[in-house]
């Protein structure tokens, strides 16, 4: 059985890391994008999974 492994979670605006997440590298290939909140620009932003 596959082990999810940790990603970060980068905000798009200003490209800092405010989330750790989890996703199966074999069930899911491409990146995850989702909604998050953003401290530092203090609203609602697009948060993508960038690299280790």
């Amino acid at each position: 059985m596959p082990q999810p492994r940790l990603i970060k979670l980068a905000c798009q605006s200003c490209k800092r890391i405010n989330y750790w997440s989890s996703k199966n590298k074999k069930l899911v290939t491409k990146k995850i994008e989702l909604e998050k909140y953003c401290r530092w620009c203090r609203k609602h932003t697009s948060h993508k999974e960038s690299k280790k």
